[in-house]
């Protein structure tokens, strides 16, 4: 028995993975508040549920799914009935099966849903670790908030300064801007979920999953092409239909590491699976390949960009890898799925990774790269996190913008609670160190403190906005820093550049992406996301949060780089960065800027950071709270509303 899904659930399967596709993409450029009953695009071409996207077909194929059904599948998708459609094939899935077959699925999912579970047991974060990390985390913080700290003329009047320059920084449509708040922006619930028991959402999801991971050849030559591997909107719609079923985020994590490391399994096992060598001596090459990745992960530095992500390739592709729940569980059988958790970071879980996606050449993480790259000089990925070489899915690189020593590139990315596979960029260290230190020296210059004790400082914002003249004594201490600001500016362009050639090759082992700057490092990352818009590389990128970005909002093309992002982008903005208005000022004068205002881009993620930013330095540490704050495994937008006592124990 090849699934424990009928042929009437696997069609409403894929019915309601293509509904969340279709959904997910308007979700890109419309308020989440209207998706529901948004109508379908002016071009159908552009839909990813179109079959010239490439995206839909391939997972109906993989299910089985007659191909007479398929156009009225995607018909159905951009249907403007889609709370209706959705309960109807709710209701499906939720029906017993028939026969004598019923006893052994009920079985194999049953058996399905356990393995998964000690999967969520597995990589979930105990509550001590968690503590352990958030304390450590904690004298980080109280280290640098000591040396950056506002000075307390400034403090004094922080609050006369955020009630006026909260009123004066809104870019002058601000008002339509959708705004995260402490309630989450969603959808009504389906009831009909209520019907389906979570063994058969889960069996469901593992199904899906083994579809959008299967390399799938397409009939029809003129389709697009998707990127291989496990592409950024499938998994944005695996996110949704995870909400639409009422499941936590980490159940569908824990799916992606059973299917990738039970891959890995069926390889080295299944001396029959066509087109995937299993000798002895591909192995060896395989395992090999394995251990200089981890080696390299375990040395703290992936050297340059071409061994920066890549997990060793070793199929060439993952038809005969991906898992279906019916063969998998007699390969390793139910216990063998448990066993995998308890193999996290074996040389087996980072080849799973590789094997799932067919990537191109083998061992790339012990290579090193010995070219300069586009006026670039500094460019290298450090491994941060537990998550490396178990299996992920998912990839996470964290950009740093604003540092005093090499170690800030690394440590405010410390801790954090996700199950991503995360990598630190370093880059031009030399630039950026320059630049941060002469602007901290800059503040501390004895004319910059008489200035803040004359409240010099607190208007700022105010006379930029209004096209006030500056104080002269204010500009005379700027030229200090321009050139130096001028130089790290240009090098974050190219450097953007350079990380969307990156994703482009596939060196992050074909996974989706999350990008998450503060900084120069969040233009760095606006940077390569205009690229991949320019060249029309989609599918990469699943989620993206820019914090105190120094760019642009009128002459920048926002609405391009959103529609490069599957799932959330969010532009974190302080009212009262005064330091970076200042750095930065002719583009806050002309064009507003991301950083210090909301950007009016539907399907841009708007949140006010001002009471966790205190100056530009404070990124440095409160960028964590940030993303706790936002949540971002939920798929709609929330900025969680810190509790007093939590924020008291914080700056103690």
């Amino acid at each position: 028995m090849s699934s424990t899904l009928m042929q009437t659930k696997k069609r409403a399967a894929g019915a309601l993975f293509a509904l969340a596709l279709n959904h997910v993409q308007i979700h890109q450029t419309r308020p989440l508040a209207n998706a529901i009953a948004a109508d379908s695009f002016s071009n159908e071409r552009r839909l990813w549920v179109h079959e010239s996207s490439g995206l839909l077909r391939p997972i109906f194929r993989f299910l089985e799914i007659e191909s007479a059904a398929w156009p009225d599948l995607e018909t159905t998708a951009i249907s403007s009935n889609v709370r209706r459609n959705v309960g109807s094939f709710l209701r499906v899935l939720a029906e017993e099966n028939d026969g004598s077959a019923s006893k052994e699925v009920s079985e194999q999912e049953l058996a399905l849903s356990k393995a998964v579970d000690a999967m969520v047991s597995n990589i979930e974060t105990s509550p001590e670790h968690f503590e352990h990390k958030k304390e450590k985390h904690r004298l980080y913080a109280h280290e640098w908030r000591e040396k950056f700290s506002v000075n307390e003329s400034m403090a004094e009047t922080k609050e006369h300064l955020q009630k006026k320059e909260e009123k004066d920084c809104k870019s002058p449509r601000s008002e339509q801007v959708p705004a995260a708040s402490n309630s989450e922006v969603q959808e009504k619930r389906f009831e009909e979920v209520g019907l389906i028991g979570n063994q058969r959402k889960v069996a469901v999801l593992y199904e899906l999953l083994s579809a959008c991971l299967a390399d799938t050849p397409e009939d029809d030559k003129t389709t697009e092409r998707p990127p291989k591997g496990y592409d950024a909107r499938h998994r944005a719609a695996l996110r949704l239909l995870t909400t639409w079923f009422e499941l936590k985020w980490i159940k569908m994590e824990a799916i992606e590491v059973v299917i990738s490391c039970s891959a890995m399994a069926v390889l080295k096992q299944d001396d029959g699976v066509e087109n995937v060598q299993t000798s002895d001596d591909s192995w060896e090459k395989w395992k090999r390949g394995g251990l200089i990745g981890a080696a390299a992960v375990t040395g703290g530095t992936l050297m340059a960009i071409t061994g920066g992500l890549a997990a060793p390739a070793i199929a060439s592709g993952v038809g005969a890898l991906a898992p279906t729940l019916g063969t998998i569980v007699p390969v390793i059988g139910a216990g063998g799925f448990a066993a995998v958790a308890s193999a996290a970071g074996s040389v087996a879980g980072s080849v799973a990774v590789a094997a799932s996606f067919g990537a191109a050449g083998a061992g790339l993480s012990g290579t090193k790269m010995a070219r300069r790259t586009g006026s670039v000089d500094e460019f290298e990925f450090k491994g941060i996190g537990e998550n490396h070489n178990q299996g992920r899915l998912s990839v996470g690189i964290m950009v740093s913008g604003f540092v005093f020593e090499e170690q800030d590139f690394l440590r405010p990315w410390e801790g954090q609670n996700d199950n991503l596979e995360r990598y630190a960029l370093q880059w031009e260290s030399e630039h950026l160190i320059a630049v941060s230190t002469a602007i901290q020296d800059w503040l501390t210059s004895r004319i910059a403190m008489e200035l803040m004790k004359q409240g010099a400082m607190m208007t700022v914002l105010s006379s930029l906005l209004a096209a006030l003249a500056l104080p002269a004594t204010l500009l005379t201490l700027t030229d200090i820093i321009d050139s130096k600001w001028s130089i790290a500016v240009d090098r974050s362009d190219k450097a953007g550049k350079l990380l969307a050639e990156v994703l482009v090759n596939g060196l992050q082992g074909n996974r989706p992406v999350t990008l998450v700057g503060f900084s120069l490092g969040a233009r760095a990352i606006f940077k390569c996301l205009q690229s991949l818009a320019e060249t029309g590389h989609v599918g990469l990128v699943e989620r993206v949060v820019l914090l105190g970005a120094p760019v642009a909002i009128k002459d920048e093309n926002w609405e391009a780089i959103r529609k490069v992002v599957s799932g959330r982008l969010v532009n974190a903005y302080s009212t009262t960065d005064w330091m970076l208005g200042v750095a930065f000022r002719a583009s806050l004068l002309s064009q507003g800027l991301a950083g210090i205002q909301p950007v009016d881009v539907p399907g841009i993620e708007n949140v006010d950071v001002t009471e966790v930013i205190e100056g530009h330095s404070s990124y440095l540490w409160g960028t964590r709270e940030i993303l706790d704050r936002l949540d971002l495994d939920g798929y709609y937008p929330v900025f969680k509303v810190a509790h007093k006592h939590q924020k008291a124990n914080e700056n103690a």
